[in-house]
């Protein structure tokens, strides 16, 4: 603003004749004020008849005016002059090694305010004014500066690569479109920019889920540590009441107690410590690259998010399991009640007092959540043998294999009256109830409308055709919807897309205590399609359902 002011300034004190500052000004009658050269220079060629006019007014004056030089305008002069100096560009305004400089400047150039992908150029906050002013100019894409606008530029065919090649992965020209990448899959850099950005929306989507959730981690490990100190300090606090009465006897054993409590909470504080410094660190981690894919994603250069996005590293696997749920703590107390039952026998068993507490000090632990498996092999250790019970197969439901496999048909089978059967939906439960780890794959012909991989409490509807029946549409059951072409995941009647490769086979690993399902896409690997992560107040059951006729679904063996 204040370099604008002064060049308004300046022109003020410029003579309209040469435009450049007054030198040696002189004033004509009419007012105006020229170098006494140049109106000099004016007259001598243009006055006509002895007639001599102002080049600004036209007022003529007879006969030529004898003209001196005005003292004050000249001071005003030189003090602009010496104004020019103080308002020249600060050093910080000049472009520096590091700096993307004016093109246009000439001398010592200023640092680019933006670059234009149309011109291929970077201009100065002067130089960029036309750019701004005119209509067509307008029309160029402004970026933030940058020093690598040639590297828009085809060097096969000189034009600007307005293209991407999804074949080659590669920017290109129109020409090239026509020419080399005739026959490829084209579109435009700006359409393929767009589906970048959504993946990287989805990344960071996906990096801030983990943040939230691994922040939710530590306040649990933080929360575990209180109560392990707690509950230690407690048993030592109960422990020495109860060995204070028997002090003669005991006073050597009440401190290798201590001494056996203490070691045991620094273990558990140990562990609980180790775990959540490396959960901190792995928040720092995630958080540097959300912070890397922000500043790709927000960057207006298509060139260098296109170059920059495939080199970016993959995303890195969870080091542990998502979600850490703290079970029901087995504390110390344990050992306070052992040592109250001992208390009156003491003396006659004093010699078996030591091993019983010690078997008792080795079940106190922190009982954090087990890693959940990585590989099929991991996964295979917790397979359960699961059949279906024919007595909650609706009446279009087909068993065989061993009430494995599982078949819709149009004709109704003759099953017998059952409370527990499915009268709406084309459903089937499994016979035993799942309270432990366990994992079980199904494998589908998946058709139009698909197949349903469930789990749900007993008491889920039976009878009627109510939605309250019905995998996922309630607050008993947990669901997971395989068709050709789609995948969602339903609970309480809240479908969720659910992306990734979906094979024909689907595992299903289940840890109750935890509150942990999980579903997978079996294949060479395991693909974790939904997770979910809450408390189960009940036993569940597998579940199965066939929404068409001919679809089948086989729980496997695996063993």
């Amino acid at each position: 603003m204040a370099q604008r002011e002064f060049q308004l300034e300046q022109k003020r004190f410029c003579c309209s004749i040469c435009l450049d500052p007054l030198k040696d000004p002189v004033t004509t009658g009419c007012g105006h004020s020229y170098c006494m050269s140049c109106i000099n220079t004016h007259w001598d060629k243009g006055g006509v008849r002895g007639s001599y006019s102002c080049p600004q007014c036209r007022q003529t004056f007879k006969p030529r005016p004898v003209l001196e030089k005005n003292a004050m305008l000249a001071d005003l002069v030189e003090e602009l002059k010496k104004t020019a100096l103080q308002a020249a560009p600060a050093d910080h305004c000049y472009a520096g090694p590091e700096d993307v400089a004016c093109d246009v400047c000439t001398g010592r150039k200023l640092k680019a305010l933006k670059s234009c992908f149309v011109c291929l150029a970077s201009y100065c906050e002067k130089h960029l004014q036309p750019h701004l002013q005119s209509a067509p100019l307008k029309r160029h894409k402004l970026v933030e500066p940058s020093e690598k606008l040639q590297g828009n530029i085809c060097s096969r065919h000189n034009e600007v690569m307005k293209m991407f090649c999804r074949t080659d992965q590669q920017c290109i020209c129109y020409l090239c479109c026509v020419g080399e990448h005739k026959d490829h899959d084209t579109v435009s850099a700006a359409a393929e920019r767009t589906e970048w950005q959504r993946e990287l929306g989805l990344r960071r989507q996906t990096i801030q889920q983990r943040i939230q959730n691994t922040e939710k981690d530590v306040k649990l490990l933080q929360q575990e540590e209180e109560a392990v100190n707690g509950s230690a300090d407690k048993a030592v606090k109960d422990s020495e009441e109860i060995f204070t009465e028997l002090i003669r006897v005991l006073v050597k054993r009440s401190s290798d107690v201590k001494q056996q409590i203490r070691s045991q909470q620094d273990t558990e504080v140990c562990r609980v410590r180790e775990l959540q410094e490396r959960l901190e660190q792995e928040i720092t981690e995630l958080k540097r690259k959300d912070h890397e894919l922000k500043q790709l994603s927000e960057t207006e250069d298509h060139y260098k998010l296109l170059h920059n996005y495939p080199s970016l590293s993959p995303l890195s696997g969870s080091t542990h399991s998502s979600s850490i749920r703290i079970r029901p703590l087995r504390n110390f107390e344990d050992m306070t009640a052992a040592v109250s039952q001992v208390r009156g026998r003491l003396q006659d068993i004093l010699s078996e007092t030591e091993t019983e507490i010690l078997q008792i000090m080795s079940r106190v632990e922190v009982l954090l959540p087990q890693p959940e498996p990585e590989t099929r092999a991991d996964f295979l250790r917790y397979s359960q043998e699961i059949t279906l019970d024919p007595n909650t197969a609706n009446i279009h439901v087909l068993l065989s294999e061993g009430n494995r496999k599982v078949t819709f048909i149009c004709e109704e089978q003759s099953y017998s009256d059952h409370p527990d059967r499915f009268a709406g939906y084309y459903q089937v439960l499994s016979r035993r109830s799942l309270t432990e780890r366990c994992y079980w794959e199904v494998e589908m012909e998946v058709g139009v409308r698909g197949i349903d991989v469930a789990v749900t409490y007993k008491n889920i509807s039976r009878a009627g055709g109510s939605k309250e029946c019905v995998f996922g549409y309630n607050d008993k059951s947990w669901s997971l919807y395989c068709g050709r072409n789609s995948c969602y995941f339903y609970y309480n009647s809240i479908d969720t897309p659910v992306s990734g490769p979906v094979s024909s086979r689907v595992g299903v690993y289940l840890d109750h205590s935890a509150g942990v399902l999980s579903f997978y896409s079996v294949s060479d690997t395991m693909t974790l399609l939904h997770r979910v992560q809450t408390t189960f107040t009940q036993p569940l059951y597998a579940g199965v359902r066939v929404n068409y006729d001919g679809a089948t679904a086989e729980i496997c063996k695996l063993k």
